[in-house]
C-alpha cells in the first residue's frame, strides 16, 4: 500500500472528510488530497499530528504495517512451496502412467518374441 493510500485509509477509519482532518490541522483541503493521491507528503510536524489524529503510529503511516507484509510474504513461500509439491505430485504420476503403459506394450512383444527363440533354439541344439 502506498503512502497516499495509507493516509486515506487512517482518515476513513475515523470516518473524517478531508475538510474535517484539513481543519484540525490548520491547512488547506487541497494539501490533504494532494497527499493521499501520492502528489506531495506532508511535513514531519503535520506527520505526527496525522498519526495522533488517526490514533496509529506515525510508523504505521510511513511504512505501511510490517508485520501484516511478513504475513502475506510467508504466505507467499508457502502457496509456492504447496505448488511445487502438488506439482511433483503429478509429474510421479504422470512418470508411473508411462511407465506402466509401456510395461502394457512390452508384454505383448514378449509373448511374440519367446515362441520364435524357442523355436530358433530347438533348431541350434538340434544341428
Amino acid at each position: 500500500m502506498e503512502h497516499g493510500e495509507r493516509l486515506k485509509k487512517g482518515r476513513m477509519n475515523i470516518g473524517f472528510s478531508q475538510g474535517n482532518v484539513a481543519d484540525h490541522l490548520s491547512i488547506s483541503r487541497q494539501s490533504i488530497s494532494k497527499w493521499e493521491n501520492g502528489n506531495s507528503y506532508p511535513d514531519l510536524d503535520n506527520l505526527v499530528k496525522l498519526s495522533e489524529y488517526y490514533d496509529v503510529s506515525a510508523d504505521e503511516l510511513l511504512k505501511g504495517n510490517q508485520e501484516l507484509k511478513n504475513k502475506n510474504k510467508i504466505k507467499e513461500i508457502e502457496i509456492g512451496n504447496k505448488f511445487q509439491s502438488d506439482t511433483s505430485i503429478k509429474d510421479e504420476r504422470l512418470i508411473l502412467l508411462v511407465l506402466i503403459f509401456l510395461s502394457f506394450l512390452i508384454a505383448p512383444v514378449g509373448l511374440f518374441i519367446s515362441p520364435i527363440l524357442i523355436n530358433r533354439n530347438k533348431k541350434t541344439n538340434t544341428s
